[in-house]
């Protein structure tokens, strides 16, 4: 998440997250269904924002580079 600090890209991911958060088909190209997980992921440039709809909620589980976004966390 450091490097989420330091980088000139938070907020181009803020926006994509509110994008999100108020009409989640806008982005609908750009988003992809985990396999074997109930996540979702939005493709931020070299960034990935996995999160899930529950309930009408959006609930931000991740942000992380593309590399290690999809590394399962216990």
């Amino acid at each position: 998440m450091r490097a989420l600090l330091r980088s000139n890209k938070r907020v181009l991911i803020r926006q994509k997250i509110e994008e999100l958060a108020h009409d989640p088909g806008s982005l609908a190209a750009n988003m992809k269904r985990l396999q074997g997980r109930p996540e979702y992921r939005v493709r931020v440039q070299d960034w990935r924002v996995i999160f899930r709809i529950e309930q009408n909620i959006l609930w931000i589980d991740d942000i992380a580079p593309r590399g290690s976004a999809y590394e399962v966390n216990p």
